[in-house]
Parts: structure tokens; C-alpha cells; sequence
């Protein structure tokens, strides 16, 4: 008879999520709906600082917000350490994350280190970091998911989304196609290990695998409006972790072997791209429709091999080898000792990922 789980537990989720186009000039209603304070530290890149970051502080000085604006040059945990500085130094009462998954990683580490809220404003829909409470950021040696607070407000503006390159949109796609291996490792290590699951964490991150499906063909038209179906999933998925309390929901073997890849590979590709590599192999190993997932990457854009990833199919063996060791106290479906080079090749050449 299985018994009920009763255990204390928060779940802390963002309080208002913003879609829609001209999202952007909604930024000082929001800050005032939750009384965050009137002085800002927006956080973004160089890319966006002469473009979108100008936009954010016209509209937050018009709405009598001060506004400072430091630039991060990647995400790191120095990265982290040198932007609390400019915190201590500028005594903001919240903080701004503007652009993708580096500034609003930092920004999110930021703001938890430094017990204050921060407002998410993705500018591509490449990641499912906008609304969730993990943060992605390099160590020594590779890249750890450690624990943050989610944003208390997500604005995602669908004129600014629709704009980007169209290659982030699908890698956002490819990130949640990966949600299938993520959900099947996490039910395996439940089976083997007894880990505690999530039925609801694991119904909301399957329901994006299911909306990116259904809504292929009107992603690949990029129709106006079309990134808004794209970030609503991104954002289901980030609310799965949230209500897991983990990564689980969304990360599994493919998201090891894609941090494999960071750390090996001589030029990486996109997150989203190497996740969704990864689990056309990884749903090879756990017996799953992996063909059918591949014909979606297709669809959409998305690359399925190897060389037309940039990767050189050495990478690829070396990634599927090591994976495993990420984070070994993750159980997946590659297990404690991992894939021997024979499983490793024999994985990539079936599935298609190499020759």
C-alpha cells in the first residue's frame, strides 16, 4: 500500500507573468503592483547594451525609477561575486535581468545571495531559466544548475521575441523536446532508487513537450506572435522546477551530456541544440519513440547530427562517456559507471548522430 507523503515544503513561484507584445512599457506598472522600490540594477550583456538595456532605462526613468546598468561578461561564479560588488556598491532595491540565460542566471544568483527580488526579461526564448528557481553557472571546470529563487515577475515581449534570430527560438524548443528524457530518467531513478518524483512537476513539464508538438508547424511559420507559444512553455517548465524544488523535471542524462559538451567540445553549440542531441540518444537508450522526436527537431529546424551542430563526432563519443560523472549523484539512465566507448558509438551511429 503506498503511503501518502507529508512532509513541509515550499514552493515559491513568481507572483506575475507578463506575455504579450509591448510588454516592455509595463515594467514600471509592475514594479509598483509589487512595491519593489524606486532604484533598479539591470543586469545584461554588451550585445544588448546600446539596444534593448536603453529601451528598459528610458522606460523605467520615465516612470521614476533610477536605474543602474552593469554589463556581465559571462556566467560565472566570479561573474556572480563581481556583480554582488556593484550591488553592495549601489544598494539597489531590486534587481533586473535582461537578456538570455547569462544575464538572467547572474542576475538570479544575485538577487538570491543578496536576499532581494529580481525581475525576468528574456529577449530570446532559447532557455527554460526565465521563470525557474535554478541557476546555471560555470564552476573551475563545468557547469553546475545551483539553487536561486525564481523571478517575482517574468515580462516577456512577444515584438521583441518574434524579432530574434529564429535559431534561439528553436533551441528553446529543443530544450523542452528534452523534457521527455528528463521525465524518464527521474520515473527510472524513482523505480531503481526510490527517489521521491512529483506527479504534478512531472505532468507540467510533459504538457511542453506536448504543446512544442502540437504547435510545430505554427513555430516553423513564425507567424507574428508565434515566440509567445514557445516562452508560455518555456515558463510551464520553469514553474515544474519550481514545484519540484529541482532541476528534475527538466534535466536529466541529455542536459549531462550537453554540460559534457561544454567542458569537451572545442565550439559548443546552443543549449537547447545539444540538449535535444542528446535526448534523440538518450530516448534510444530508454526505448522510447526517439524517432518521432528526431522528426520533430527536423520540422522545426533543429540540427540532429553531430557535423551539422558543429561538433566533431570524437565530442560526441567523449560527451556520452563522461556524461555520467556531471552530477553522479543524479541517477539517469546512463547509471553510476556510464557508457563504455562501444555503447557510446554504437548510441551515436544508430540514432544518426554520427556516421
Amino acid at each position: 500500500m503506498n503511503s501518502v507523503i507529508n512532509e513541509f515544503k515550499f514552493i515559491e513561484l513568481p507572483t506575475l507573468l507578463c506575455l504579450g507584445a509591448d510588454m516592455l512599457k509595463s515594467v514600471p506598472k509592475v514594479v509598483d503592483r509589487l512595491s519593489l522600490g524606486k532604484k533598479a540594477l539591470l543586469l545584461t550583456d554588451d550585445f544588448l547594451r546600446t539596444r534593448i538595456a536603453k529601451d528598459v532605462e528610458d522606460i523605467l526613468i520615465d516612470g521614476n525609477i533610477e536605474v543602474f546598468t552593469s554589463i556581465i561578461q559571462n556566467s560565472t561564479m566570479d561573474e556572480v561575486e563581481k556583480q554582488i560588488g556593484v550591488h553592495k556598491e549601489i544598494k539597489p532595491d531590486f534587481v533586473i535581468g535582461l537578456g538570455g540565460g547569462r544575464p538572467i542566471d547572474i542576475a538570479k544568483s544575485v538577487a538570491y545571495k543578496t536576499n532581494q527580488r529580481f525581475i525576468s526579461i528574456p529577449t530570446i526564448a532559447s532557455h527554460d531559466g526565465v521563470a525557474s528557481s535554478r541557476a546555471s553557472i560555470m564552476g573551475s571546470d563545468k557547469r553546475h544548475s545551483i539553487q536561486a529563487l525564481p523571478p517575482i515577475a517574468v515580462v516577456a515581449d512577444t515584438i521583441i521575441l518574434d524579432k530574434s534570430p529564429y535559431r534561439f527560438t528553436a533551441a528553446g524548443c529543443g530544450d523542452l523536446l528534452a523534457k521527455g528524457t528528463a521525465i524518464a530518467d527521474w520515473m527510472l531513478s524513482h523505480r531503481l532508487k526510490n527517489e521521491l518524483i512529483s506527479e504534478y512537476s512531472i505532468a507540467l513539464s510533459d504538457m511542453t513537450v506536448q504543446l512544442i508538438t502540437k504547435k510545430a508547424n505554427v513555430i516553423k511559420s513564425q507567424v507574428s506572435g508565434y515566440s509567445r507559444i514557445v516562452v508560455k512553455a518555456l515558463i510551464s517548465s520553469s514553474l515544474a522546477m519550481c514545484v519540484a524544488g529541482s532541476s528534475r523535471p527538466g534535466s536529466g542524462s541529455e542536459h549531462m551530456f550537453s554540460h559534457a559538451l561544454d567542458t569537451i567540445a572545442e565550439k559548443p553549440a546552443l543549449h537547447g541544440e545539444q540538449c535535444a542531441l542528446g535526448s534523440i540518444m538518450m530516448g534510444y537508450l530508454h526505448d522510447l519513440d526517439w524517432e518521432s522526436t528526431k522528426n520533430i527537431m527536423i520540422h522545426l529546424g533543429l540540427p540532429v547530427t553531430a557535423k551539422d551542430l558543429g561538433l566533431k563526432d570524437e565530442e560526441v563519443i567523449k560527451a556520452l562517456e563522461t556524461a555520467h560523472s556531471i552530477r553522479p549523484e543524479r541517477y539517469t539512465i546512463l547509471g553510476k559507471d556510464g557508457l563504455t566507448s562501444d555503447a557510446a558509438v554504437k548510441v551515436a551511429t544508430v540514432t544518426g548522430v554520427i556516421n
